[in-house]
């Protein structure tokens, strides 16, 4: 059997920050390395964890923002390292103000990139891991066991809903015949 090319996915960072302007200054930058974001999320207290509290001061807020073009999922180790590029060069006094957490979205699953090596997690490419965090299963996303705290509880679910509602319209769009790019 032969392989098939993947269907180009919908990538998405989930911001943690205690900086609203320095996020500000990211998703410009995200945007310009990407592509300009078609969805953002409300943003959510992040106070599940005090694992960065040190490093970004309090109080931290979670934000997602998803990205209009569709890229292949094989982007991800690239995607990720382009992440690390840009809070490096937002930190204030060698700290973090902004953490970037790149993922995709694919129809079953939403998938996280990592630098950090963990017994489910597979290796991709240049130090980096997928880390897959959500699946999708009868009209709910649901938190793998291994997945952060924070995306086991179900208020990111709505905006992660309406992102694959806006990828499977993207992909139909994409797949239909006239389709030019």
């Amino acid at each position: 059997m032969k392989p098939l090319i993947a269907n180009p996915v919908k990538y998405f960072v989930g911001a943690l920050y205690s900086s609203e302007s320095l996020l500000e200054k990211s998703v410009r930058l995200l945007s310009g390395r990407f592509s300009p974001t078609d969805l953002v999320s409300d943003s959510f207290p992040f106070d599940n964890t005090n694992y960065y509290d040190a490093e970004m001061g309090t109080p931290i807020f979670r934000k997602f923002f998803s990205f209009s073009d569709l890229i292949s999922p094989s982007f991800l180790a690239e995607a990720k390292l382009i992440t690390n590029d840009i809070e490096d060069c937002l930190t204030v006094e060698d700290k973090r103000k902004v953490n970037l957490d790149i993922g995709y979205m694919d129809y079953d699953k939403v998938v996280l990139g990592s630098v950090k090596y963990g017994i489910h997690k597979i290796y991709l490419d240049k130090g980096i891991y997928a880390d897959m965090a959500l699946h999708y299963e009868k009209g709910s996303y649901s938190p793998y066991p291994w997945a952060f705290m924070d995306f086991k509880f179900p208020d990111y679910y709505p905006f992660f809903l309406k992102m694959r509602i806006k990828y499977k319209s993207q992909v139909k769009e994409m797949l239909s015949p006239g389709f030019s790019n």
